[in-house]
């Protein structure tokens, strides 16, 4: 039991981190500004939900890839670990990720009419971070069923809670100001680099034996 609880706790916290909803809200804001309050929600409805639905697929199917690539999940840990680093470490210095989005997909984001899938679900929510980080859990989990489902459990949680920011995003903005989502951004980003560096570290072993 206690195992699970970790698992879960684990898996919630490095999704949560990797997709960073709060370090969206200032885009996200730019990006609906002068919409309709309808039209915000509905935007930030789709794009959770697409991008729940797109990392959902790859927890599910990703094992594929290992097959088709002839890729081991050891080298998927430490590949994926560099990848959560390098993302920590930005958020560590609260500065966007070029590995999420570029500024000129930022830009194109604020000109477009709807930005619901693109930048908004992806690369921006569901990027390639978040996408590593949930097939390297899904492929922890092994074949057990009850370690997976607390797995697909934490993306849903997570993209549910990303809808609630980012319909509340005024109000996040206006509670934490600039400097609050620093400090936040700070610390996710320090329980993120820990999570992997532990995934690099459980890749070497794994490495090392094979």
């Amino acid at each position: 039991m206690a195992n699970y609880v970790s698992v879960f706790l684990v898996s919630l916290s490095a999704i949560f981190f990797v997709v960073d909803p709060i370090g969206i809200v200032p885009l996200f804001l730019t990006m609906t500004a002068g919409d309709p309050p309808e039209k915000v929600r509905r935007t930030a409805r789709r794009a959770c939900a697409v991008a729940g639905g797109l990392m959902l697929f790859f927890a599910l199917f990703g094992g594929v890839i290992f097959k088709v690539f002839g890729v081991s999940l050891a080298a998927f840990r430490v590949a994926g670990g560099l990848l959560l680093l390098v993302t920590a470490l930005d958020m560590l210095r609260a500065r966007a990720s070029a590995t999420r989005t570029t500024p000129s997909e930022q830009q194109e984001g604020i000109e477009k009419e709807d930005v619901a899938l693109v930048p908004l679900a992806m690369p921006l929510l569901a990027g390639p971070g978040a996408i590593a980080t949930v097939l390297v859990l899904m492929a922890r989990g092994g074949d057990d069923p009850v370690a997976m489902a607390l797995v697909l459990a934490s993306v849903a949680i997570t993209f549910a809670a990303s809808y609630l920011v980012l319909r509340g995003a005024g109000l996040v903005q206006r509670a934490l100001k600039a400097s609050g989502v620093a400090v936040l951004e700070r610390v996710m980003g320090l329980i993120l680099a820990a999570i992997a560096v532990q995934f690099m570290a459980d890749g070497v072993k794994e490495l090392w034996r094979g």
